[in-house]
């Protein structure tokens, strides 16, 4: 089942912008350990596990780290440290990103909360570089808003407080935190070359262009600049109908972006005259009509809207056409 979306695009210099995302957030369940922590950050509190030789340690682990015995399944081995703390290293930031948790200068810092032995990685806002210090005493300030999360704390402080915790509406009703949902996107910026631009180029005309090997003769879409079977240079360019046969697909039932409404069918095409299947979305056909040896022709996106994106292929359709039986794309699969 397809959990991500993907997209890409060309950048003002002709880099190609490829964004890989899951559609909101990965969601993941905390465990027994991690999720009391989380819980206490909700209240307003940092807890720290004991190990069996006394150590407290923060972040709370499942396993004590010297003998992997478990830890935690006890009130006994949780105790609540800080919020006050000392730093034991830090870094600073003179500019912040977008998604850092401050939007003015700060430091990344390892914080060791009263009471613990190990440190906790979080913000200290101290106004300038020239505040900060090793060894410095810090302490933590908390948001009005907590979900149970890290983020709970919105910053250390310099000083010893006071460490007030806003009262949190409703918070008796709330059940223990047991499943997060973490936000989840990689972008990278890359620079087609020779081969990867002369493909996009076809796709802004509505061409499907692939590589032929010298050597054993294969077809490769999208294109590679070397055969994969035998590593010599694969250089003859080859232009490809934009019919193929559906040899495998998935019936995906979580959005995507650029996907159709769900349940939507991704699936691997073999197009008419090449060696590898291409992963590509399958539409306007009922996903329980949806069958391998199936058929299918590409939709492309109007002429007048295309642009050197491999997103001109909006999906393949049925074309009509009589199945295609598996024996002769078994090879394929």
């Amino acid at each position: 089942m397809t959990t991500q979306a993907s997209s890409a695009s060309q950048t003002s210099d002709e880099r190609v912008l490829h964004v890989l995302e899951f559609p909101g957030g990965y969601t993941r369940s905390t465990g027994p350990v991690i999720g009391r922590f989380l819980t206490g950050l909700r209240s307003g509190r940092i807890y720290g596990v004991r190990t069996p030789d006394g150590k407290v340690l923060i972040p709370p682990t499942e396993y004590d780290p010297v003998t992997a015995a478990a830890l935690g399944a006890a009130d006994e081995d949780w105790v609540e440290v800080g919020p006050a703390g000392t730093v034991t290293s830090w870094t600073w930031v003179d500019e912040p990103r977008g998604d850092h948790p401050l939007d003015r200068p700060f430091a990344w810092a390892l914080i060791r909360p009263d009471g613990a032995d190990t440190a906790l990685l979080h913000v200290v806002d101290s106004g300038s570089k020239a505040a900060m210090a090793t060894g410095m005493r810090v302490h933590a300030t908390w948001r009005a808003e907590r979900t149970g999360s890290v983020k709970d704390i919105a910053a250390f402080a310099p000083g010893e407080g006071p460490a007030e915790v806003p009262v949190l509406a409703g918070e008796a009703e709330l059940e223990p935190v047991s499943v997060v949902t973490l936000p989840h996107r990689l972008e990278y910026r890359l620079r087609g070359g020779t081969v990867w631009n002369h493909f996009i180029d076809g796709m802004a005309v509505g061409q499907i262009r692939g590589t032929r090997c010298a050597a054993c003769g294969k077809v490769y879409v999208p294109p590679r600049g070397a055969c994969p079977a035998d590593g010599l240079p694969a250089t003859e360019w080859v232009d490809l109908p934009d019919t193929g046969v559906l040899t495998t697909f998935a019936v995906n039932n979580v959005p995507a972006a650029g996907a159709p409404e769900v349940p939507f069918i991704s699936g691997y095409v073999l197009l008419d005259g090449a060696d590898i299947a291409m992963l590509v979305l399958v539409s306007d056909v009922p996903w329980q009509d949806v069958r391998i040896g199936m058929r299918v022709r590409a939709v492309w996106v109007p002429e007048a809207e295309r642009t050197r994106s491999v997103k001109n292929l909006k999906w393949f359709a049925p074309s009509g056409e009589p199945d295609v039986p598996y024996e002769r794309f078994e090879e394929y699969v």
